[in-house]
């Protein structure tokens, strides 16, 4: 593998150019330097600031201009600096070599500042005036850098030049552009100097997809494939000897008898980096699609677009079958479940596992021993893919999904035309689950992914989601995601008028042993009933009395159903998540979602709008009937008077 690439051939994902801000005390060398590097000469004289200074495309090998910011140093011009550095792509930081007390001014003044601005782009230190300095100070760079360079990590290398020599000016400018298209922080530790993890799973991918025989090794042709993709180049046969050769000696496991290894490729990519060659490992990285995060990029990301806030995005079966694929094949022992081990290998060609923070890390359920199922692994893309689409997409690609990215997602059908066809066409359904606090709602949440219940439940909002397979008639399944919204987070979520577009139905549940338990979950229920009423999302709702093992109050069920009634939704569901008599209501729920035109609460409110509504178009109707007999009247008129004026003659 050769890190050579062409000279100003174009790299997808790379930017159109580089800002550079030169910034550094007074009488340092800024202008003079930006001057000498423009015109190849010294400058006799240059203005106190320069105008922006561009070097051309052809500049530099990249073939990506620079644009060169000149900064003043005095107070009036700290508002305009600041500006300066907010907007730049790297940060040129100059002291003069014949004043030590401006190198202690780095250290003391600009790194802090530019630190205290949260600018967080390369920083390249230049010592200026190389020619000027004294005989009588003769440190090396590295000695005066190597301890300045420990303290601050965002320095990323250190240069000494002379405007009036015309030494390694070029130099200054190609090593700000280098760090900006070529930076170092993303691919490799330099504490460790080794690989950073996400940049050893990104070339882990590649080297998986350039491995077309699946033999875990890089042949000849497969070499050269891959050279030809990212360079635009072949290998010749003595090359690849050659490169084979030096991984060899370093790591023998590099090499097989089928060609390079995911070792030995790995291996060279790290020698490239140490050996300050990083724009090879950027090419090949961005020829696969990868950011400067070493995401792959949004642009390679066709998510299909919601016209409606009520439509969801779901996995086509094509993904679906993918993924039912991808879980047989890490299932290495058979057991139809993925240990944690086999899911960490399964995301290992991704940026990390999804599923290690919220809302997913406790979102599906596990076997005892913590194993994941293939109901619950497509339960978790399911949601995956319901709240991230993107996310969702990208992790389908990492893992290998090589069909057209657009056959993966489909976006369902808008809910306000289910509710109109009185029949629904999503596999996923969203449920928000309301309630009072202590009423049983993270209680509901857990019993959903078979966890045992308990007496008290930590509030966390990252935790507000679980997802499982529902069995329904006929033997299909339905995937139900419970999501629930907490008491003092109601009136917030509500304020939005899409708040319920996503909801494909609504549970209010209430501890049915308290009367003012009940009370405040009929208000959640109204309070719900009237948004959707107002924005047009209504959602079937359900009334559900939680901790049925308890004795309930007296008037408890002819208050419940009073309420239903009221509202024309069905009555209570009583369930206890203790004693696990949960009376099929998960089952119901779905159920209810599918038939999405009924259980949905009507409010006087609501009756008085919908009466409203009719009475207008009745008016309207009226209004339209007396105008069609006007027209008709009209039109009669002239026919006969046409026929008399006809006779008459």
């Amino acid at each position: 593998m050769s890190g050579g690439s062409a000279v100003g051939a174009p790299i997808p994902g790379r930017r159109s150019t580089v800002r550079v801000v030169v910034v550094g005390d007074r009488g340092t060398g800024k202008s003079s330097l930006i001057a000498a590097a423009a015109s190849e000469n010294f400058p006799e004289s240059v203005s106190p600031v320069l105008p922006p200074t561009r070097l051309p495309a052809d500049y530099y090998p990249d073939g990506v201009p620079v644009t060169i910011i000149d900064t003043a140093s005095s107070l009036e011009g700290k508002a305009k600096l600041e500006e300066e550095l907010k907007r730049a792509d790297a940060v040129v930081l100059t002291y003069a070599c014949d004043k030590p007390e401006t190198l202690n001014r780095l250290q003391n003044f600009w790194i802090p500042e530019v630190r205290r601005l949260k600018v967080k782009v390369p920083v390249i230190v230049v010592g200026c005036k190389l020619d000027l300095r004294d005989e009588h100070y003769p440190m090396s760079l590295e000695q005066v850098m190597a301890p300045i360079m420990q303290q601050f990590r965002e320095i990323e290398t250190c240069i000494e030049c002379s405007a009036a020599n015309l030494v390694q000016v070029p130099e200054v400018f190609y090593y700000a552009q280098k760090a900006v298209l070529h930076p170092t922080a993303p691919l490799f530790d330099q504490e460790s100097q080794t690989l950073k993890p996400r940049c050893i799973r990104a070339l882990k991918r590649i080297f998986i997809l350039c491995d077309h025989d699946m033999d875990s090794a890089l042949n000849d042709n497969e070499l050269n494939e891959f050279q030809v993709k990212c360079f635009n180049a072949p290998l010749q046969p003595a090359e690849i000897v050659g490169v084979k050769r030096v991984v060899q000696e370093k790591v023998p496991e590099g090499v097989n008898d089928y060609g390079l290894t995911l070792t030995g490729f790995l291996f060279l990519h790290a020698l490239f980096i140490e050996k300050g060659r990083l724009e090879t490992t950027w090419t090949v990285l961005r020829k696969f699609g990868y950011n400067d995060d070493i995401e792959l990029r949004k642009e390679n990301l066709p998510v299909p677009s919601r016209k409606a806030p009520d439509q969801s995005i779901e996995l086509t079966s094509e993904a679906v079958d993918f993924l039912m694929g991808i879980f047989s094949l890490f299932d290495s022992n058979n057991d139809g479940a993925l240990q944690e081990s086999e899911v960490d290998e399964l995301f290992s060609t991704a940026p990390e596992s999804p599923w290690d923070e919220a809302p997913y890390k406790y979102s599906l359920e596990r076997t005892e021993l913590g194993d994941i199922r293939l109901s619950g692994f497509l339960s978790q893309w399911a949601l995956m893919t319901n709240l991230d689409p993107a996310k969702s997409l990208a992790y389908l690609i990492y893992l290998g999904y090589t069909n057209d990215p657009a056959t993966a997602l489909r976006v369902t059908r808008k809910r306000t035309l289910d509710v109109k066809k009185q029949q629904s066409d999503r596999h996923v359904f969203q449920c928000y689950v309301f309630g009072p606090k202590n009423a049983g709602k993270s209680a509901l949440l857990s019993s959903f992914i078979g966890r045992p219940f308990q007496n008290s439940y930590a509030l966390d909002n990252n935790n507000c989601y679980t997802v499982n397979a529902v069995d329904q008639l006929r033997g299909t399944k339905k995937t139900l995601i419970l999501r629930e919204i907490q008491e003092d987070d109601v009136k917030e979520f509500l304020s939005s008028k899409e708040s319920l577009a996503a909801c494909d139905i609504a549970v209010f549940i209430y501890d049915g042993s308290d009367e003012y338990s009940l009370k405040r979950a009929s208000e959640l229920l109204m309070d719900v009933a009237r948004r959707g009423e107002d924005t047009g999302y209504g959602v079937p709702c359900f009334f559900v009395a939680g901790k049925d093992d308890l004795d309930s109050y007296p008037m408890a069920i002819r208050d419940s159903e009073a309420i239903c009634q009221e509202l024309k939704i069905d009555p209570p569901i009583h369930i206890s998540v203790k004693e696990r008599d949960m009376n099929n209501i998960f089952w119901r729920i779905v159920n209810a979602a599918e038939r999405c035109y009924l259980s949905v609460p009507e409010t006087e409110y609501g009756r008085n709008k919908k009466q409203y509504r009719r009475l207008v178009n009745r008016s309207l109707m009226f209004a339209s009937v007396g105008a069609a007999a006007a027209v008709i009247a009209l039109a009669a008129y002239r026919a006969y008077a046409s026929r008399k004026s006809h006779s008459s003659s």
